[in-house]
């Protein structure tokens, strides 16, 4: 204690006396000067005060000095207490995580002893060592510990500076922290959040996709009952989940629904949609229901908006399904069954008016379909190109790689002297023709990264899509007409009908006949496949025009290796989960077109009994493609879907980047037993 020394206010407090003896000593002169013996006990008295000052100071100190020490340490202890007893959970950790002080709400949260020296991931798994204060002087996380939410902050203490003013210990670069574990209990503030969640209002819009057709399946004196009956199941089967159904139309209802009860329903899967396919009074034709659902953007304006884009996408993909749409994901349910074909040309005669008024405003045409052009694509797109020179107008076929699925139609069309030479573009050249007076004309395709040339896209004014494949999430923005029509069997049928009614003159050429009729040969697999009457009229069509069906026949024969790399691919087949044939593409084959050996093959595969679906996976040009297919038992286009494609419900396909052609095959056949374990095929 002797070698301590006062400092400060406090040092200046113990020695004013002393200081103050100079005062005296200077008025003990003037008193000199005035009278000497007056000075002499002045003197005295000075000497006197002086030696008491410092008896003072010398024995105060040694007290004063014990006093601060015994304050420190009682303040000290009375810190620790308060820490000890604070309500909130905390410890203090080394920088590798192990325990090194708690308190007694720590304590009491995890059932442990004072004394406590394991690491904090003994208690907390969810806490790992990544998480802990490494560079950053701070880091939050949550983490759950038996049904409780706790928000855990940890901050770093720098030892450095905690003991740069210690008077006990020397401390040089010193690069060691502690860790100041907070835990705050949350459970009550996330539960009321999550009800508060659960609570919000979703707004649905219902549609029955078959209405007119259920209703013409069924005697007159039926129909209201048919009706009833469809009514009485909707509002039912919401009214045990607290909604409030409008009917909008005869065919239309709008649903107010809680998010909670729309999550029970999104477990269901819809089952509404099963449900309603059981009523029968008699109508040949099941009635199938479509809904959309919009929630999560926190205005109820804008999830009715959500509603009927959701609502929208669902007919597009050709009903029977429900689509939930949230900003930031869309979910599919149902469509499960083959949508039926409608059997009135309306709708054609709307759009095909509709495509000549475009087609009239514009300077020039171009029409574009899928990467890897096939003969669907090439055959609409020629279709197209006709009615366009229908109007006397300039027209274009984006066409960037010419495969041997197109080269005989390609080559036919190029024979004939009286087509331009300028007639085929590349993508390169078509964005050097296209400006803000050309029409855009996109055909059998409607995602935007599926085209020969995205960029096109940006460049027109007037953008047309005729696709027959059902929508996905990715779809072409500003589309000035949109003809989506999944029941058809193929663009070139949805084209050979526009044609017949877009103008009274259209005359095909014979060439322009084979590759139409041999968009819809291809696509329907010789006619076997997604056939109905609208198919074969518009084949009759197209025979009148001078379609020649020998002539198409002979155009794709296979040549002996493409014929033996199927038959290798189908050899190399296994079926996996007990009814879905999965194959790979036989290595080497010296094919120019291996992604249409594949389709082939999946083909082939179908004509085994009890195969529900077939998959082959072909390894081209660094990606991996898969050819899907199925009769009526399932809907692969689901399950590309999954894989990022997409498709028809028979017909469907997927391409993979950045993978092995063993790991894809393992992936789709993940795929394949999660979607079988859950329902949704």
């Amino acid at each position: 204690m002797k070698k301590v020394k006062f400092k400060g206010t406090l040092r200046a407090y113990m020695v004013w006396p002393l200081f103050l003896t100079i005062l005296l000593v200077l008025c003990n002169i003037a008193v000199y000067a005035t009278d000497l013996k007056a000075g002499y006990i002045m003197s005295a008295g000075i000497l006197i005060y002086f030696s008491i000052a410092l008896i003072l100071y010398f024995k105060n100190k040694h007290a004063v000095v014990n006093d601060m020490v015994s304050f420190a340490t009682q303040y000290g202890q009375v810190q620790k207490q308060l820490l000890r007893d604070l309500e909130v959970p905390y410890a203090l950790l080394d920088e590798e995580g192990r325990i090194i002080w708690t308190n007694e709400a720590f304590e009491q949260t995890f059932h442990i002893k004072r004394g406590y020296r394991k690491t904090i991931m003994s208690l907390l798994p969810d806490v790992h060592k990544e998480a802990l204060p490494g560079i950053e002087s701070e880091t939050e996380m949550m983490a759950t510990f038996e049904e409780s939410d706790f928000r855990i902050s940890m901050k770093k203490v720098d030892m450095q500076m905690a003991l740069e003013s210690s008077a006990l210990l020397d401390v040089v670069n010193l690069e060691s922290f502690l860790i100041a574990f907070f835990m705050f209990d949350e459970t009550k503030i996330n539960r009321l959040q999550r009800e508060i969640d659960d609570m919000q209002l979703c707004t649905g819009l219902i549609y029955i996709d078959n209405y007119d057709e259920a209703l013409e399946s069924v005697e007159d004196v039926r129909r209201s009952l048919l009706v009833a009956l469809v009514d009485r199941k909707i509002n039912k089967y919401l009214a045990a989940t607290d909604a409030l159904v409008k009917k909008l139309d005869k065919d239309k209802y709008l649903v107010a629904i809680q998010k909670r009860h729309l999550k029970g329903l999104m477990e269901r899967r819809f089952d509404l949609l099963e449900d309603v396919k059981t009523v029968n009074i008699g109508n040949e034709i099941s009635v199938t229901l479509s809904a959309g659902f919009g929630l999560e953007t926190g205005s109820y304006q804008t999830n009715y908006e959500y509603a009927r884009t959701a609502i929208d996408l669902a007919l597009g993909r050709g009903g029977d399904q429900v689509v939930v749409k949230t900003p930031e994901d869309i979910t599919y349910y149902g469509g499960k069954s083959q949508m039926a074909e409608k059997t009135t040309r309306v709708k054609a005669r709307v759009k095909a008016h509709a495509l000549r008024e475009i087609i009239e405003s514009s300077d020039r045409i171009i029409v574009m379909g899928h990467k890897n052009t096939d003969v669907d694509s090439f055959g609409a797109a020629i279709g197209i190109f006709r009615a366009a020179k229908t109007f006397e107008k300039k027209a274009h076929i984006v066409v960037n790689e010419v495969t041997n699925s197109i080269r005989p139609l390609m080559d036919e069309i190029r024979s004939d002297g009286d087509y331009a030479d300028d007639l085929f573009l590349n993508s390169t050249r078509a964005l050097e023709v296209a400006d803000q007076t050309t029409a855009l004309i996109v055909v059998d395709v409607n995602k935007p990264s599926f085209t020969e040339c995205k960029e096109l896209l940006g460049k027109c004014a007037s953008i047309v899509v005729l696709d027959h494949h059902r929508q996905g999430t990715e779809k072409i923005q500003n589309a000035t007409l949109s003809y989506i029509e999944p029941y058809a069997s193929s663009a070139s049928e949805m084209v050979a009908e526009i044609l017949q009614y877009i103008h009274d003159n259209v005359k095909l050429r014979a060439a322009e006949a084979d590759c139409i009729y041999s968009g819809i040969m291809i696509d329907t697999n010789n006619f076997t496949a997604k056939t109905g009457v609208r198919t074969f009229e518009a084949a009759a069509y197209l025979r009148r025009n001078g379609a020649d069906v020998t002539r198409v026949r002979k155009m794709f024969r296979n040549d002996m290796e493409d014929y033996k790399a199927r038959a290798e691919a189908v050899r190399n087949a296994e079926v996996v989960l007990g009814s879905y044939a999965v194959s790979v593409s036989a290595p080497g084959s010296v094919s120019e077109t291996p992604t249409i050996i594949g389709a082939q093959a999946a083909n082939e595969l179908l004509n085994i009994i009890g195969i529900k679906a077939s998959f082959v996976l072909t390894e081209y040009q660094g990606e991996i493609y898969i050819s899907a297919r199925s009769i009526d038992e399932m809907n692969v286009q689901l399950v590309m879907e999954k894989l990022g494609g997409g498709g028809h419900m028979n017909i469907a396909g997927a391409q993979l980047k950045e993978m092995s052609i063993e790991e894809a095959k393992e992936l789709l056949i993940r795929t394949l037993d999660t979607m079988q374990r859950e329902g949704e095929i």
